[in-house]
């Protein structure tokens, strides 16, 4: 493996953990991890990543080693602002390489579109967002809130790093037991009790009372100026958050429509964690893309 190193900087207020791979000076490619994962997932990537590059990639607010803010609700825009920081503090007044991946791509494509001089190139792996929702839907979205508020959602203990390998392999049996076991170590840590706990606050897992509004992410996203490799992989369970499989490829299809200058590619025998699973393909698809 590829060695990194951890930097911890101040971020609006927070200690937020930065990882590195490879050599200052280097080109730089910044990699935005996606929901309840952390910087160290793409370390299958960089191993395989042909050039020399300086991989930058930041564990998000309340994930990893990154400081929990001590709220009950997490806010969009405070990955924008996040986001903006980090790219301020290692690349001011540059146009980056940005690569996001679920969540992670999410962020990433919005944040192009707000500041479109910003963005070099954009890298989106499966972030298609979330389905579309109806204005009638508020009223129990408020509600759901509110009754979590009272009744906070927590993160069940592991007996050791072999279980959370075992858990991670379990949300994915594409995920060999080698990665697997290399992520626990980065993905969980250990307690006072013994017990290895998730390194997620267990606030990201509640209902936020906000709905998400499709048509404003698409007005961000109809900005962007950058070039776009939209990468979705073959076994995709997207479909767990975009609704049935008909509605949601004509979903994704109308939402890619968007983007201006976008090169889609598929990702053969990959699920939605597809840095994990063809992390070798992926890189070659990274370079290429990279590379015109």
């Amino acid at each position: 493996m590829k060695p990194s190193r951890s930097e911890f900087l101040t971020i609006r207020g927070l200690r937020t953990h930065v990882r590195h791979w490879g050599r200052e000076g280097a080109p730089k490619l910044f990699m935005a991890h996606g929901w309840m994962d952390m910087s160290a997932s793409f370390q299958f990537v960089v191993d395989a990543l042909e050039g020399d590059w300086h991989v930058i990639a930041h564990d998000w607010r309340g994930f990893g080693l990154t400081e929990r803010p001590g709220t009950d609700t997490y806010w969009f825009p405070d990955y924008f602002a996040d986001l903006d920081a980090i790219l301020d503090h290692y690349a001011p007044g540059e146009a980056v390489d940005l690569l996001g991946h679920s969540m992670g791509g999410n962020i990433a494509s919005v944040y192009a579109g707000i500041c479109p001089a910003r963005i070099k190139r954009l890298i989106n792996l499966e972030g298609f967002g979330l389905a579309p929702t109806r204005p009638e839907q508020a009223p129990g979205r408020y509600a759901k809130w509110l009754d979590e508020l009272k009744a906070p959602p927590a993160m069940r203990p592991y007996a050791s790093l072999d279980e959370v390998a075992q858990r991670l392999q379990k949300t994915n049996p594409r995920l060999p037991a080698a990665r697997a076991a290399y992520l626990a170590q980065h993905w969980a840590a250990q307690n006072a009790d013994g017990q290895w706990e998730i390194l997620g606050d267990p606030a990201h897992k509640m209902h936020g009372p906000l709905l998400y509004h499709v048509d404003e992410v698409l007005a961000c996203w109809r900005r962007i100026t950058a070039p776009v490799l939209w990468v979705e992989a073959e076994h995709t369970n997207m479909w767990l958050w975009m609704g049935p499989k008909e509605e949601a490829r004509h979903e994704v299809e109308r939402r890619m429509a968007c983007l201006a200058k976008v090169t889609p590619k598929m990702m053969p025998e990959a699920g939605h964690m597809l840095h994990h699973d063809q992390p070798e393909m992926l890189a070659r698809m990274i370079e290429a893309f990279l590379a015109e």
